[in-house]
């Protein structure tokens, strides 16, 4: 094991936004054993508190399902893959014709774009938000999208995305890391997780055999393929079961921890 990759939401962090204790102390161990620690994320940039604060990281973070790579110490971007604006309209257009009521919002490396009705009023779900808007008004050259997002009501998650993601494949990448909620995530075309992480281990030497992965949801699969060994939470997805080589304990029980200081004990 020379390279540590985890997920963060349901996989070490909470929905309160907090780290055990636990695990802080097993992500520690390893980076004083020597071994390469890095967060592979759906988040965005602005959302590391927690690594931060809690974990006390200050190296890279692979944010956004793969489209950012994040110098947390610097707190700068070091690489970002954009989303073409009119694979984005087209996109739209064509989840608008499966599904009329859906809206839409877009992350960038600045900031994020919200469509009309995106979030419900007063939801608190993104504090600050920019002022809803039409994104075809609000975007346009100068903006580097990394993820586009949509949202139904009245579908599941995974109803919405086996629907979407096939009339859409030829224009974007598409998953989904919600558990409850039907909001679809999508990325330039052929990217995901494992793409660039396979390209920061390859940058330090690393061979995929030397990796160990964690992940919960469907956005995390190809990670979890890629890596000499993926675990998925027991907590987790049915895709991200069926994709890893391993499960790890719970998010609940502390699994990262547990599987961490097992191997720790190892080397």
């Amino acid at each position: 094991m020379r390279l540590v990759a985890s997920d963060l939401d349901g996989t070490i962090v909470g929905p309160d936004n907090r780290i055990s204790d636990r695990t802080v102390r097993a992500f520690r161990d390893c980076a004083e054993a020597g071994i390469d620690v890095v967060f592979v994320t759906g988040r965005p940039p602005r959302w590391l508190s927690p690594l931060r604060d809690l974990l006390g990281h200050r190296g890279t973070v692979i944010c956004s399902n793969g489209a950012i790579t994040y110098d947390l110490a610097a707190g700068r971007v070091l690489e970002a893959q954009a989303l073409a604006l009119p694979d984005i309209f087209a996109a739209a257009g064509v989840i608008r014709e499966l599904y009329p009521s859906a809206r839409f919002a877009a992350e960038t490396v600045d900031g994020f774009h919200l469509g009309p009705g995106f979030l419900e009023p007063g939801s608190g779900e993104l504090p600050g938000a920019a002022t809803p808007a039409p994104l075809e008004t609000t975007l346009d050259e100068s903006h580097t999208v990394v993820k586009f997002l949509a949202r139904v009501d009245g579908a599941s998650p995974d109803e919405f995305l086996h629907k979407v993601r096939p009339s859409v494949a030829h224009l974007v990448s598409t998953t989904h890391s919600a558990p409850s909620t039907a909001l679809l995530e999508m990325s330039l075309l052929g990217l995901d997780k494992s793409v660039t992480l396979s390209g920061y281990a390859a940058s330090r030497g690393i061979d995929r055999a030397d990796v160990v992965a964690f992940g919960d949801m469907p956005n995390d699969v190809q990670m979890l393929q890629w890596a000499g060994c993926g675990y998925a939470m027991a907590s987790g997805h049915a895709d991200a079961l069926a994709a890893a080589d391993k499960v790890a304990p719970a998010f609940a029980d502390d699994g990262v921890a547990q599987i961490l200081e097992a191997l720790l004990r190892r080397t």
